[in-house]
């Protein structure tokens, strides 16, 4: 099974742009940046030719001894089983992280050679180019993020008529019930399975839960391997106690990031680097509190203060030891992690639409908001809510207060909006830009 991946799209654009540099796709090891790359040039190129500088190390020499972008042509085509063709035939730079001259070659390639098609990706690349002291081109190089499977795109191969229904909402207004249970039913799939494009072949492919969560689990071992093998020693044990604090920080009813909850006695200035490497290496998000929900909202947050996010909800749910059948089943006794699953999978949808600008905001101990969205004209807080049950104060004591033309509760409640409060269900967080366009 092929699950077409929207990235696909942004590749398509950056290929046809007049003003095309050099692509980096940066991502979390095992989304597929590989796959996608490959996929990417066999629809689109004649040729596809594609260095592994990990798998083949010689090719390092050619980056040693000159900058000079023709010469690098002619001692890749050594290389290559196809024709560097300008136009025709898709460069790719793998795992480039192991060749810092060929990092650094995007910037004559973009000024020398700007007719060549050339996308690079790595393994923990964030993490390599500050570890290594690395240079990238800045403003000679594009930057691509790639992302887990989304619901968006999890649910166009899981129920295609469904995900054309949703595409086509046109005004907010109640969805159908049987279209309503069926995104319902989807959505607890896709929250444990999340969105590891492996755990989602196998899920859609109906190999069995227990091979999901085997996928789910390899993965997992794969990354505290990665602590071990590309973290410095004194980090190595810094890193693993965050990384497995994740669902107790976000199981606290202030899911605010509190160090002594990874260790007794554990302080941040001991933590920040641990931190930091999990950030670069794409695994967490870090979202802000600010002070004042003024634009920008970068101007008003509080370093000190943060929620931190697991990169997808199917290795938070891994990581947790949470049954899927808890999930599945919608058990009574599933009350409060239900609630951190939903927030993440939500942080997940909003992210990419949101260009990671994404905070929250907290009035004492009267009311927390869970995330403030950034328009281009206005300042939108969103509520998270896992099932039917709204109660709660904390958007009213936001309204009171500022006063915004729109808010936001996500929740299992049915689509509709009344008196500025749009009601947007969990399942449809992915669309929540269209229907914030749509709103009133």
């Amino acid at each position: 099974m092929k699950v077409q991946r929207e990235i696909i799209q942004r590749l398509t654009q950056w290929s046809v742009s007049e003003t095309r540099k050099p692509l980096i796709i940066m991502g979390v090891r095992q989304t597929g940046k590989t796959w996608v790359m490959r996929e990417f040039g066999e629809e689109y190129f004649d040729y596809t030719a594609e260095f592994n500088f990990d798998r083949t190390k010689e090719l390092a020499e050619i980056f040693d001894k000159t900058k000079d972008v023709k010469r690098i042509l002619n001692d890749l085509a050594l290389f290559s089983d196809v024709p560097l063709l300008p136009g025709k035939t898709l460069i790719i730079f793998d795992e480039i992280q192991e060749c810092s001259g060929a990092l650094n070659s995007l910037k004559y390639f973009q000024e020398d050679a700007p007719e060549y098609h050339l996308i690079a990706a790595g393994s923990l690349l964030g993490v390599s180019i500050r570890q290594k002291k690395m240079s990238v081109p800045v403003g000679k190089v594009e930057i691509l993020k790639m992302r887990p499977i989304s619901f968006k795109e999890f649910l166009q191969h899981a129920d295609e008529k469904i995900f054309n229904f949703v595409e086509e909402i046109s005004r907010i207004e109640p969805l159908p019930g049987i279209i309503f249970n069926r995104l319902k039913e989807e959505y607890r799939r896709y929250q444990v399975s999340g969105g590891m494009p492996e755990s989602v072949v196998s899920l859609l492919g109906n190999t069995g839960m227990a091979r999901v969560e085997d996928v789910l689990q390899n993965i997992l071992n794969l990354y505290t391997l990665d602590f071990s093998k590309y973290a410095d020693a004194v980090q190595i044990t810094r890193i693993n106690s965050i990384w497995n604090s994740l669902p107790s920080q976000l199981a606290k009813e202030n899911s605010k990031f509190i160090y002594k909850v990874v260790k007794t006695g554990a302080r941040a200035r001991e933590y920040e680097d641990a931190l930091l490497w999990l950030e670069e290496a794409g695994l967490v998000y870090r979202v802000y509190n600010v002070s004042k929900p003024g634009i920008p909202l970068s101007a008003y947050r509080d370093i000190s203060a943060f929620k931190l996010y697991a990169f997808d909800c199917g290795i938070l749910r891994r990581l947790s030891k949470l049954s899927p059948d808890i999930i599945l089943s919608g058990h009574l006794g599933f009350t409060e992690f239900k609630g951190s699953l939903a927030e993440n999978a939500i942080l997940q949808s909003l992210e990419p639409q949101f260009d990671d600008q994404l905070y929250y905001w907290t009035s004492g101990n009267k009311a927390e908001i869970d995330f403030l969205l950034q328009t281009a004209t206005q300042i939108i807080p969103a509520e998270v809510k896992s099932e039917n049950r709204v109660s709660g104060k904390s958007l009213s004591v936001y309204h009171k207060k500022f006063a915004p033309e729109i808010r936001i509760r996500f929740s299992m409640n049915n689509l509709h909006q009344e008196k500025g409060l749009l009601s947007i269900p969990v399942f449809l967080a992915d669309w929540s830009t269209k229907l914030i366009e749509m709103s009133d």
